[in-house]
C-alpha cells in the first residue's frame, strides 16, 4: 500500500504517473492493444467518471474491464442486460426471513467496478435503476438508502450493429458516462498476437498495481491540479459552439446539430483535461489537453440533424469541425 500521507501534491503526480505506467504493462499482458480504449477508461476511472463502450462483439470489452478491476484490486460484478430483467436484480431486494423481518439482501451493483454487459438490451424502467447509482453513488430501496462503496464506476457495453429487440438509452443516462468510447477492430498483427495467446496453454496473471486508498488519493489528487482561467474558457466555448442558436453557435453548428452538450460536458472536459495532462507527465493541463479528450466526452452529448443525415456528416466529423 502506498504511503501517501507525507507527499506533496507535486510527489503525488509523480508517483501517480509511474502507477499508470505499471498498469498499462500488467494490462498488457492480457490486452493487445487498444491502448486508447484502455488511457479513456482509467482516465474516466481517475475522474470519478462512467464509460460506455461502444463496439461489436468479441473485441475484449469485458476482458478489458475485468482485467482493470484485477489490476486496480477493486471489486467486480458483471450484469448481463436482458428484456426481463428488473430493477431488483440490479439494486438488490427484501426477502422475510425466519422473524417475519424483512432483510435487505444487496444486489450487484454494491460493488466498486460493476459491467453493465450490453445495456441497451433492458427496458427503460431498469435501465433507470442505474441512474441514482451512477450520479448519487447510492441505492433507494422501499424509502431506505444504502450508499455503494467507493469508488465506484459504471463501466457499460453496448453493440452498434444489432439493434433489434433493443432499447436506445435515455439522453439522461447517457448524459452520466463521461466517455463514450469506440473500441474498434485491432490491427492485423496484434491480431496475430490475440489469437497467439489465446490458442496456446498461455496463463498471464495480473497484479495489483493499486489499492482503494491509493485509487482515492488520485482520484482527489486529480482536481487540485491547477488549471488556467485561458484553458477553462477554452473549454467551455467548445460547449457552447456545439449549442445551435446560441451567442457561440457558428453556421456549421446552426447547419447540422439539433441539440449540443449540456454544463456536465463542460466539467467533463476540464477533469479529463487535468488528468490527461498527469498521464503525459506535465503539472498543469493546457488546450491541447482539452482537444485530446473531447471526442468521447462529446460524441453522446451532441445530436446531429437530418441535414447531417443528407450530407453524411458524423459525430465526429462535426467535433472535429468545432475543434
Amino acid at each position: 500500500m502506498l504511503d501517501t500521507k507525507n507527499l506533496s501534491d507535486k510527489q503525488g503526480v509523480d508517483v501517480f504517473r509511474s502507477s499508470i505506467d505499471s498498469l498499462h504493462q500488467e494490462l498488457s499482458k492480457k490486452i493487445i492493444g487498444q491502448t486508447d480504449v484502455i488511457r479513456q477508461v482509467l482516465i474516466s476511472i481517475f475522474c470519478k467518471g462512467h464509460c460506455l463502450l461502444v463496439g461489436v462483439p468479441g473485441l475484449a470489452k469485458t476482458l478489458l474491464v475485468h482485467s482493470i478491476s484485477e489490476s486496480l484490486g477493486l471489486r467486480f460484478n458483471r450484469i448481463q442486460f436482458t428484456p426481463d430483467l428488473m430493477p431488483s436484480d440490479i439494486t438488490g431486494t427484501e426477502i422475510l426471513n425466519e422473524e417475519k423481518k424483512f432483510n435487505f439482501i444487496k444486489g450487484p451493483v454494491f460493488t466498486n467496478i460493476l459491467l453493465a454487459d450490453e445495456i441497451n438490451r433492458t427496458p427503460p424502467k431498469t435501465q433507470a435503476a442505474l441512474l441514482e447509482a451512477m450520479q448519487e453513488k447510492s441505492v433507494t430501496v422501499n424509502g431506505l438508502n444504502y450508499k455503494l462503496d467507493e469508488p465506484f464506476f459504471v463501466l457499460a457495453t453496448q453493440n452498434p450493429i444489432e439493434q433489434e429487440g433493443t432499447y436506445p438509452l435515455p439522453e439522461a443516462q447517457l448524459d452520466r458516462f463521461m466517455f463514450n468510447i469506440w473500441v474498434d477492430y485491432p490491427s492485423t498483427q496484434e491480431e496475430i498476437q490475440i489469437v497467439k495467446n489465446t490458442t496456446s496453454d498461455h496463463q498471464a496473471q495480473i497484479n495489483h498495481i493499486l489499492d482503494q486508498k491509493t485509487i482515492l488519493y488520485f482520484q482527489d489528487l486529480v482536481r487540485k491540479i491547477p488549471i488556467t482561467d485561458n484553458v477553462v474558457k477554452y473549454a467551455v466555448e467548445l460547449v457552447g459552439k456545439t449549442r445551435p442558436k446560441s451567442a457561440l453557435s457558428t453556421d456549421f453548428t446552426n447547419k447540422y446539430i439539433s441539440w449540443g452538450a449540456g454544463p456536465r460536458a463542460s466539467q467533463f472536459l476540464i477533469l479529463g483535461a487535468k488528468c490527461n495532462a498527469i498521464f503525459n507527465g506535465k503539472y498543469a493541463p493546457d488546450i491541447e489537453d482539452v482537444k485530446a479528450v473531447a471526442l468521447p466526452i462529446l460524441r453522446h452529448r451532441v445530436v446531429k440533424n437530418y441535414q447531417s443525415e443528407a450530407d453524411g456528416v458524423s459525430i465526429e466529423n462535426l467535433i472535429q469541425e468545432l475543434l
